[in-house]
């Protein structure tokens, strides 16, 4: 049987318990609430793409209360994404990370990479705090709307979910600026998906100082 549960100590004991057993938990984030596991779980990942119905070729965002937390994932930010990952997070911004041999995330690309992202939202980083690390997705199914409530998540997954952490109305969909590391491209990046930080903005950090960002 399900629970929705006010935040609290107890709830957060809680929702890391489950996820360290595999089990998946909902949670508010700073745009919508989402399904959560733990990314190194095979399992947990599985019943994600499975409850979603969400086909498999559609990545998962690992994350983060702090990029702090990518070294004991096995990630790093390839330069110049580490300087802006210390400009822009947490928020809109998400760098692809690269997976070092022997990381144990199931959620990274074939190619070694894998997005993350540090949510602008102090709820949701205690949260991280407390569970470390999540491998996440929208908690709805695969095209219908965004759950921007607890109770509009647990509709779409009922008791499937173990726990779903209530903390009030979210936002809504605020999209991300996804980037990658490449040195063939200008200023040694690829914009792959432009949000609501735009590129010029993105492009103009790397120049601070004389360039001194970028180097």
């Amino acid at each position: 049987m399900s629970e929705i549960r006010a935040i609290d100590d107890d709830a957060l004991r809680e929702a890391a318990a489950i996820v360290r057993d595999g089990g998946l938990v909902v949670i508010p984030t700073d745009t919508v609430y989402g399904i959560a596991g733990d990314p190194r779980s095979a399992d947990a990942i599985d019943r994600i793409y499975e409850l979603k119905r969400r086909p498999r070729f559609k990545a998962l965002q690992v994350l983060l209360a702090g990029i702090d937390q990518l070294d004991g994932i096995g990630l790093d930010l390839p330069a110049p994404l580490n300087r802006l990952a210390a400009r822009f997070l947490p928020g809109a911004f998400s760098p692809i990370a690269v997976a070092r041999e022997g990381c144990t995330l199931k959620t990274v690309a074939k190619d070694g990479t894998q997005g993350i992202r540090v949510p602008n939202s102090a709820l949701t980083l205690r949260i991280l705090k407390a569970t470390g690390p999540l491998a996440a997705s929208s908690a709805n199914l695969s095209g219908d709307e965004s759950a921007q409530s607890v109770h509009e998540a647990f509709e779409a997954f009922g008791d499937a979910v173990a726990l779903y952490l209530d903390g009030g109305s979210t936002p809504g969909h605020v999209s991300s600026t996804v980037v990658a590391a490449d040195p063939h491209e200008r200023d040694g990046i690829a914009i792959l998906r432009e949000g609501v930080i735009p590129q010029s903005e993105i492009r103009a950090a790397l120049h601070v100082n004389g360039g001194g960002l970028g180097a």
